[in-house]
């Protein structure tokens, strides 16, 4: 990987693991389906008026929008809302790495390694501490914004699969596009759990941190992240790339820690440090029994 493009990784990365902390700053003054609704308009417009709509089916349009926009941030901001730290989030939301994997032995019929299966029951039992810290110790986390998070992952590997399914595509046009998908049910979730006086209440007393949150999360975290994601792994290997994503939990636990003064109980450091094995493992196990094995012969 040439140094330009390791500089934009890292960049991307410190977007993203930051970005829990920018959610957890936003719904200090915007309730997070509208938090949702307005992410994604800043997204979408005007963008959509001079970027071309991607050459796929609509229906891949809409599965795509439903899962990785509507399905993961519906259940990851209201997680955040009710009790999840956005340290313990960044980690948690990772799991998508097991349910993606998971998905797509059972519905793609990819194989699955023994390594992959290791590595989610490593991160299970870390999982499992994790959520035993809920409402204990200074990390206070609640067990719904722990299983919300859990359902987060779940939607953003169902996306994952939607997108392998699309295959090569413009990035940039299939995240302005799919960003319509969720703007009105995110409006109309609004509408119902938060009613429309907290949403007028909301929009007319926005704070400056509250604009600046919506405005990272759709340009910094959305636009720019996703984006040159896919440019990224255009240009290299997955295997190359997609590891990268482990700094991500590491960049959001330092954040909260220090922007936000979270700190964790020692279960659930431990619980993070068992998840991290169990990612490692899943990632990079393949490749090093393989290695192992050529070594003996």
């Amino acid at each position: 990987m040439q140094a330009k493009d390791r500089l934009l990784a890292l960049a991307i990365i410190v977007v993203w693991g930051v970005n829990f902390v920018v959610i957890k700053v936003g719904l200090v003054g915007v309730p997070p389906m509208l938090l949702g609704a307005l992410r994604f308009c800043l997204v979408a417009f005007p963008a959509v008026f001079f970027i071309p709509r991607p050459r796929i089916p609509l229906r891949m349009l809409v599965a795509y929008g439903a899962t990785i926009s509507l399905g993961q941030f519906v259940f990851l901001f209201y997680a955040m809302a009710v009790g999840m730290p956005a340290g313990l989030a960044s980690l948690v939301l990772q799991s998508q790495v097991f349910f993606t994997v998971a998905i797509a032995g059972f519905w793609l019929g990819e194989p699955v390694r023994w390594h992959n299966i290791a590595g989610m029951a490593i991160a299970a039992c870390g999982l499992a501490l994790i959520g035993s810290g809920a409402a204990h110790g200074p990390g206070g986390m609640t067990l719904a914004g722990f299983l919300l998070t859990l359902c987060a992952a779940l939607c953003w590997a169902t996306g994952n699969i939607v997108s392998k399914k699309i295959g090569p595509v413009d990035l940039l046009g299939l995240v302005v596009w799919g960003a319509l998908i969720p703007i009105v049910p995110f409006a109309l979730l609004s509408l119902w759990f938060e009613g429309p006086a907290r949403m007028t209440q909301a929009l007319t007393n926005i704070s400056g941190m509250g604009v600046f949150a919506v405005c990272y999360l759709a340009f910094c975290a959305t636009l720019f992240g996703y984006t040159m994601w896919g440019r990224l792994l255009t240009r290299y290997a997955a295997s190359k790339v997609a590891p990268l994503t482990l700094l991500v939990p590491v960049v959001g636990l330092v954040s909260a820690h220090l922007l936000l003064g979270e700190a964790l109980a020692l279960t659930q450091w431990a619980g993070a440090l068992v998840v991290m094995a169990g990612l490692l493992l899943n990632v990079f196990g393949g490749r090093l029994w393989a290695g192992r094995m050529l070594a003996g012969r």
